[in-house]
């Protein structure tokens, strides 16, 4: 039987982890359950003390951000030897045969690196995610976002994703060790695409497992802190197209991005709350020696032809930019909507 571990990070998270858990810990799977404590001042320590002693605390002197944490729990469960990690929010539920469903699908498709879920929101009935893609605006988004679930992606012909959400995937072993920690310059939001562009750039593929099924609190740390989803999403989907897009596909490219990104800081702008987001794009240029550093090293690991990626790519906007889309249509762009 496949050895594997479950990583949860969490943060002031303990009114939600309970319940998490609660669906973790009796998994029809066995894993070792990891909890790695980001420097909460709340009460989580004593919560797995007192109801579920069995699961691992690994305690951090002060926030690290998710990808900091995951990296914690990740080094441990390689050092234990498993062959698998899995990781989960939170503020997430899962099935009783959600490991079970994605350990069997990983092992079904050895080329896989990353084996997702299906993520429903809280309700059960809307979707959260079903698997992420990337798309040539330079957007990563989750497929079928705020859609009701009525199986449409569950069809053979549509198992195959770009990369899954670091809230409810498996992780081979082998490909974490082989394409290395999650980048903690993230600190929080897309740093889980990230590692799976990079596992895409070294031959890896990542899969979609509808029968693995979770439920989400849709940002339920997160949304306790203004505007700092939207800072990091526009900051990190900047160090995402610099670092990790082959060189002709950068050029080819580089006027949808900027034209994105042009979108929307005019959608903050009309909205009010630019000046909050405009250190996002300030500390990106702050950092894009760091990351064309990165860049250098992530290149030229590279395994597949540069036409794999552009064929795995989504030219449209991503369809949960709908203010973006809508803003678009009004933009005299042609077929840069589409294509």
């Amino acid at each position: 039987m496949a050895r594997a571990a479950v990583v949860i990070p969490s943060w002031n998270g303990a009114h939600f982890l309970g319940e998490c858990l609660a669906s973790l810990v009796p998994q029809t799977h066995p894993a070792e359950i990891v909890v790695v404590d980001n420097g909460s001042t709340d009460a989580t320590a004593e919560l797995l003390r007192e109801r579920f002693p069995a699961v691992r605390l690994l305690t951090l002197a002060f926030n690290h951000g998710f990808a900091g944490a995951v990296n914690v729990g990740v080094a441990h469960a390689l050092a234990a030897g498993v062959d698998y990690v899995g990781l989960f929010n939170n503020d997430a539920v899962a099935e009783p045969d959600w490991l079970e469903r994605l350990i069997a699908c990983a092992e079904a498709h050895p080329e896989a690196g990353i084996v997702t879920s299906k993520l429903l929101l809280a309700d059960g009935v809307h979707i959260d995610s079903t698997g992420d893609f990337y798309s040539s605006w330079g957007w990563a988004y989750p497929r079928g976002r705020d859609e009701v679930d009525q199986g449409q992606y569950d069809g053979p012909e549509l198992r195959e994703v770009f990369c899954g959400s670091g809230g409810a995937s498996l992780f081979r072993a082998q490909m974490l060790v082989e394409v290395g920690p999650f980048d903690e310059d993230y600190f929080a939001y897309l740093e889980d695409q990230d590692l799976g562009f990079r596992a895409q750039l070294m031959g890896w593929r990542a899969r979609y497992e509808p029968t693995a099924v979770a439920y989400h609190r849709m940002m339920g740390t997160s949304a306790t802190l203004p505007h700092f989803g939207r800072y990091q999403a526009i900051r990190n989907c900047i160090y995402l197209y610099v670092k990790n897009l082959p060189s002709p596909l950068v050029w080819r490219y580089l006027p949808k991005f900027l034209i994105g990104l042009a979108l929307m800081a005019a959608n903050d702008v009309r909205r009010h709350r630019f000046r909050a987001i405009a250190r996002a794009y300030f500390d990106a240029a702050l950092h894009l020696p760091a990351m064309l550093r990165k860049r250098r090293q992530v290149q030229a690991r590279r395994r597949v032809e540069v036409e794999y990626i552009d064929s795995i790519l989504v030219h449209p906007l991503p369809p949960t930019q709908k203010t973006l889309v809508r803003m678009a249509r009004r933009w005299p762009l042609g077929s840069w909507r589409g294509g």
